[in-house]
């Protein structure tokens, strides 16, 4: 794992499978959830009989809860992944209750997995979603404004250009720097 982007999505003393797991959806797979309905409670972090509930026992409410299950099924897995690494990237064997770590999940596509290899392993099978993802958020910089519908050809057109040379950055960047949008940019002042 990434020590930053771990830290990034954890709370100050415990990991954020939901963080975790919506910064995978966001920025590897391009298809961030949907904010949170308002009033959400926190979680329940009291004992249970002797012993703490694992992070995933207490977050099995998110998904038992109808309001709340269908984007909760699809952020929890990939974070859950991510429970090997603490909340400042050190690898780890069981959670901060001394419970053995469940690392295991399935993405929206089906794909099952168990730790952070596999799920590394099921994204790269579509190389396509991530070159998208990357080729958003680079334009979207490029251009210094949020793109629009009108900019998705060029995105796409980018992507299938660069498939031909395995998806490398030093297409994708030629593709942007090429394309119409980036060519017609005008400066807001």
């Amino acid at each position: 794992g990434q020590g930053s982007i771990l830290t990034l999505t954890s709370h100050a003393i415990r990991t954020s499978p939901v963080l975790r797991g919506k910064w995978i959806l966001n920025n590897i797979l391009g298809t961030p959830p949907p904010d949170p309905p308002p009033n959400i409670p926190a979680l329940d972090d009291k004992k249970t009989q002797a012993k703490v509930a694992t992070l995933r026992e207490r977050m099995s409410a998110h998904r038992a809860n109808p309001v709340c299950a269908a984007c909760h099924s699809m952020i929890d897995p990939a974070g859950f992944a991510l429970e090997r690494f603490d909340a400042i990237g050190r690898s780890r064997e069981v959670d901060e209750s001394f419970n053995v770590l469940d690392t295991s999940g399935v993405l929206p596509d089906g794909t099952a997995f168990d730790g952070v290899a596999d799920l590394r392993a099921a994204l790269v099978q579509r190389p396509d979603r991530f070159a998208t993802t990357v080729t958003e958020k680079m334009l979207t910089y490029a251009l210094g404004r949020g793109l629009d519908y009108y900019d998705m050809p060029a995105v796409r057109r980018i992507v299938r250009e660069a498939a031909a040379h395995d998806y490398g950055m030093h297409a994708i960047l030629t593709g942007i720097v090429n394309s119409y949008p980036f060519l017609h940019r005008r400066s807001e002042s």
